[in-house]
């Protein structure tokens, strides 16, 4: 799998909090050249929620954007699209059963037990974070920090994502130090979040990435 260097995580809670709907984020996401994008609800999964990300999968398909759906393989299913687990949610192999083969597969891991392990699972990518303190999980994992991620790159052939604190400042030591994608949240939120404005935000972080790829 070829992953996008820019994975920006529709966080349902950071957007109620800047009055931003999914179908809003994702559009603007979209317009401003993501190639990827992942749902991510952790609390109950209302009616208008399903609404809104049945809304967005329609926006990924006719853009040609991969969707990856964050803990919830019954609606990756519903949606056709691919899912992301973490350490406490769904086994691997049990999701590549229930999805079959061709549905892509993240796996989270945060430290290099986990990332080893990640090797040998059925999945398409594997996350290893956070790479700094966020603000996006209740109770945040130990931070890696760059030198680990550098130091711990080699024990996996597959794609390595990177996530946790990851914003235009510090991706650049991120991407250098081995990874092949950074998993943004916080960082895809301008300080006066709406349309226009989250646009932009993609639009620089596929500047960024242009750059560090020359």
């Amino acid at each position: 799998m070829r992953i996008p260097r820019v994975y920006p995580i529709l966080d349902t809670a950071a957007l109620d909090r800047c009055g931003i709907s999914l179908e809003v984020a994702a559009g603007a996401f979209i317009e401003g050249g993501a190639g990827i994008l992942q749902i991510r609800h952790k609390a109950h999964w209302s009616r208008a929620v399903y609404v809104q990300a049945r809304v967005v999968a329609r926006m990924c398909r006719e853009a040609g954007v991969e969707l990856i759906v964050n803990d919830r393989a019954d609606f990756a299913m519903l949606f056709e699209a691919g899912l992301h687990v973490g350490q406490d949610d769904l086994a691997p192999r049990y999701a590549r059963a229930l999805l079959g083969g061709a549905a892509t597969i993240g796996y989270s891991s945060h430290n290099a037990a986990q990332l080893t392990a990640a090797g040998g699972e059925p999945v398409d990518y594997v996350a290893l974070g956070p790479m700094f303190a966020t603000g996006s999980k209740e109770n945040p994992d130990p931070v890696v920090g760059v030198e680990e991620l550098r130091s711990v790159r080699g024990l996996i052939e597959k794609p390595l994502v990177a996530i946790g604190g990851i914003t235009l400042a510090n991706a650049r030591e991120v991407w250098a130090a081995g990874a092949d994608s950074v998993a943004v949240i916080g960082g895809m939120i301008p300080e006066a979040p709406a349309a226009l404005g989250l646009r932009r935000r993609m639009e620089e972080w596929q500047a960024l990435q242009a750059l560090t790829n020359l």
